[in-house]
């Protein structure tokens, strides 16, 4: 499972995310990808006409193993071309919050969250979103529900890893088609697509072997046929 960025310049934008991850770049024919693996989420970077605008449904949260690497953590960063970035939260909350190249908001998280114990350094992906997707997301992977409390929801591979996270309502008037997409993969692909349907997905668009959906909240994500 991928998640993916639209990207002014995506191999950029990968490049600095491989330098932070420790990940190599595969290149595409419309960007690149940092593959993932059972329990690390894949990251992919797509050509995009446009520019970023306004916040993301989607962030990344990344940990830290010791109190002195949340400041590494962000200088390596910030080197790299990130920067700063305002989004209102407060000092006492402890995390760092920066935007990559791209324009893409992501926190780096201090030592000792129990919460993000034991994820790996790619620890969450912060969703906007409903409870009821969380569930259906929870079904459409085979992840477990690792949390479903005040209308926040979050799961996990049964492997351990990165967490994809819901933080319930309010959630944020979606305009027009997400810059960020889920992307799954496969075998059978009109199997899986009747699948996901019966779960509360849409079915929006097809093209040579990828079906494109809709979760119950909206947010698009891709269904391909795994080669």
């Amino acid at each position: 499972m991928a998640v993916s960025f639209d990207a002014l310049e995506p191999v950029a934008v990968a490049t600095f995310w491989a330098s932070i991850l420790g990940r190599e770049v595969v290149p595409e024919a419309d960007g690149a990808l940092l593959p993932g693996d059972d329990t690390q989420v894949g990251l992919r970077f797509v050509a995009a006409p446009t520019a970023k605008v306004g916040r993301d449904r989607i962030h990344l949260h990344l940990t830290s193993a010791r109190p002195e690497d949340q400041q590494q953590t962000v200088d390596t960063a910030l080197g790299l071309g990130a920067g700063h970035l305002d989004v209102g939260q407060l000092p006492e909350e402890g995390h760092i919050v920066l935007a990559d190249p791209g324009g893409n908001e992501f926190c780096v998280i201090p030592s000792g969250s129990s919460f993000l114990a034991g994820t790996g350094f790619l620890g969450e992906l912060a969703c906007d979103g409903t409870r009821a997707v969380g569930h259906f997301w929870s079904e459409a992977l085979g992840w477990p529900l690792v949390w479903d409390e005040n209308e926040e929801t979050a799961i996990q591979s049964p492997h351990g890893g990165t967490k994809i996270a819901w933080g319930g309502p309010p959630v944020k008037p979606k305009h027009g088609r997400n810059r960020q997409r889920f992307d799954l993969v496969t075998p059978d692909l009109a199997e899986e697509v009747e699948r996901l349907v019966g779960l509360g997905a849409a079915r929006l668009a097809e093209r040579a072997g990828v079906v494109e959906l809709a979760d119950p909240d909206g947010n698009e994500f891709t269904l391909s046929r795994a080669t």
